[in-house]
């Protein structure tokens, strides 16, 4: 199978599942979506691979989903914005659901949807100097997959999600336990691949259960019905009409996003 928007591979018992639009920092469109999909299915009926890696060429893991790429699909109602965010969180969800463990190796830039992959990963190792950011807000778009404020605290989660923060060090994501491991530069993704084989040592069933286990009790937690309740939101964010949004969009879609954000921020001074 031939793919356009990733690159696979396997060492041993490891499957590498390359994100692979480095021209644009790989961020996530929708061919990107069924391709992460129909890999994700071949490793898990695959019983030669115990772990999968998840990385990105280029010089970042994910910059999140494209927003061009939206804008281009014409989005309009709120059918097509349900069906559209929908598949956005599923395929974030898929390496939290995923029946083997899933292990991100990230440098660079991991943002907005790309960061919530990496959260959804059930172990992340990253680059000394990678960033991290959920962004979304300063786009006027909404955060797909509310998984943030499962990790850290809500002080914490409120600063970096209503600021758009897209500038979080890797030291100060090991301290919030976003990450596992902060290594050399360069070395993430090596460090990814031998922490994955250190899990394929283990028997592959009592992983499986154990990995179950540990999700289930988020679920009990109400992990799953707080993700729902965020899609909600953001169908609602993404469909509201004010006066402000529809300018804002205006010149995004006739002038590019350094332009709408220009305006923002000159309205704002106006308004100061």
């Amino acid at each position: 199978m031939t793919f356009e928007t990733i690159a696979l591979g396997q060492q041993g018992p490891v499957a590498l599942l390359g994100l692979n639009r480095p021209e644009k920092l790989n961020a996530i469109n929708a061919p990107m979506i069924d391709e992460i999909n129909l890999a994700l299915d071949r490793f898990e009926k695959d019983d030669s691979v115990h772990a999968i890696v998840v990385h990105g060429n280029g010089r970042s893991f994910c910059a999140g989903f494209d927003l061009q790429a939206g804008i281009a699909a014409r989005r309009e109602t709120e059918a097509d914005w349900r069906k559209a965010i929908d598949a956005d969180l599923d395929v974030i969800m898929r390496f939290w659901h995923c029946s083997k463990p899933t292990i991100a190796a990230v440098h660079g830039y991991v943002l907005a949807g790309g960061f919530e992959i990496a959260l959804a990963c059930d172990m992340t190792v990253c680059d000394a100097g990678t960033f991290f950011g959920e962004p979304e807000l300063r786009f006027g778009s909404s955060i797909v997959a509310l998984l943030l404020p499962w990790y850290v605290n809500p002080k914490r989660a409120k600063k970096m999600l209503l600021s758009g923060q897209d500038r979080m060090r890797a030291e100060e994501a090991l301290q919030h336990g976003i990450v596992n491991e902060v290594v050399a530069e360069a070395q993430a993704l090596t460090r990814g691949i031998a922490l994955a084989r250190e899990v394929a040592l283990m028997d592959p069933d009592s992983v499986k259960l154990t990995k179950q286990a540990i999700n289930q009790t988020y679920e009990i937690m109400g992990l799953g019905k707080a993700l729902r309740m965020g899609a909600d939101t953001s169908v609602k964010l993404e469909t509201l009409e004010t006066e402000l949004r529809k300018r804002f969009n205006q010149i995004l879609r006739s002038e590019g996003m350094k332009a709408a954000l220009a305006w923002r921020e000159a309205r704002l001074d106006q308004d100061a």
